[in-house]
């Protein structure tokens, strides 16, 4: 089947794997193009963490952005367990198992994946996309190649002491109300909040990461963060990608249907995945 005719199938067959952590399992649904490929025959997996909104959703965007690499990439989803009755770091720790899990496991989840693990992209909206470049950081301490980190507007600093979070306070969808609700039950203890897993600007660190596309809302608190998180990227040497939606706000890739920048942002996404996948195909297979 042709590159093109894969591409605008939708990814909707679905498996869900159980993946251990730490105290038993965690569910990792699966999501593969539905064009007659079998389990196994993905050519690549970007792992997506959906934010807390999203979860009681659909993964739709994020896989309308993977169905626009033109790939064969599977989608393996995480269902995190939430706070207030696992707080922090509850979520990142999750993460951390399930992503290593298919690290370590990709050649028997997916024969014909690229030979080697560095054909995984991590990805994933407001506290996904937290959760994803915190993988990243993770990954790279432990000697885990990735494709890519596919950033939608994460959260990655501490507190709410930029600009931005000053400017679009009220009146944005996302108000100063809204995260200070989702710090105080996902992470109580502000001491912690310093803590690179859950402020990955804040880490000592960000050479070596994997590359990084970031799609950010002009008009969303996070967009500040979202810029800085990028130039300390790219100050420690990691190739960055950062566009900005003019007049969009914070969730705004669930809209596509009726706003044009993100059906675009959809389409810029999937060109990035494209293109990191391509680069894995010629990268050094890791060994196991």
């Amino acid at each position: 089947m042709s590159e093109q005719a894969v591409s605008w199938l939708p990814l909707h067959h679905r498996w869900r794997w159980r993946v251990p952590y730490t105290l038993g399992l965690v569910t990792v649904p699966f999501y593969q193009p539905s064009c007659g490929f079998r389990m196994g025959q993905s050519t690549a997996f970007c792992f997506i963490f959906m934010a807390v909104g999203s979860r009681l959703g659909v993964a739709r965007p994020m896989l309308n952005c993977v169905s626009n690499s033109h790939t064969l990439a599977g989608v393996p989803s995480l269902d995190y367990r939430l706070a207030p009755e696992h707080p922090f770091p509850t979520a990142v720790n999750d993460a951390f198992d399930a992503l290593a899990w298919v690290q370590e496991n990709h050649d028997q989840l997916a024969p014909d994946l690229l030979r080697n693990s560095a054909s995984i992209a991590v990805g994933g909206d407001s506290a996904g996309g937290t959760l994803a470049a915190a993988c990243a950081l993770h990954a790279r301490d432990h000697g885990r190649p990735l494709a890519l980190q596919l950033l939608f507007y994460p959260g990655t600093g501490a507190y709410q002491d930029t600009p931005s979070h000053r400017r679009f306070s009220e009146g944005f969808v996302l108000t100063e109300a809204d995260i200070n609700y989702f710090f105080n039950h996902y992470i109580p203890d502000r001491a912690l909040r310093t803590d690179w897993r859950f402020a990955p600007l804040l880490a000592d660190d960000h050479s070596g990461v994997a590359p990084a596309w970031i799609g950010l809302a002009e008009c969303d608190p996070l967009v500040d963060e979202g810029i800085a998180f990028g130039d300390a990227l790219r100050a420690a040497g990691v190739a960055v990608d950062l566009d900005i939606y003019r007049g969009m706000v914070h969730g705004f890739i669930n809209w596509d249907r009726a706003v044009p920048e993100a059906k675009q942002c959809h389409q810029d996404a999937g060109r990035a995945l494209r293109n990191a996948f391509s680069r894995s195909a010629f990268a050094t297979p890791t060994s196991r």
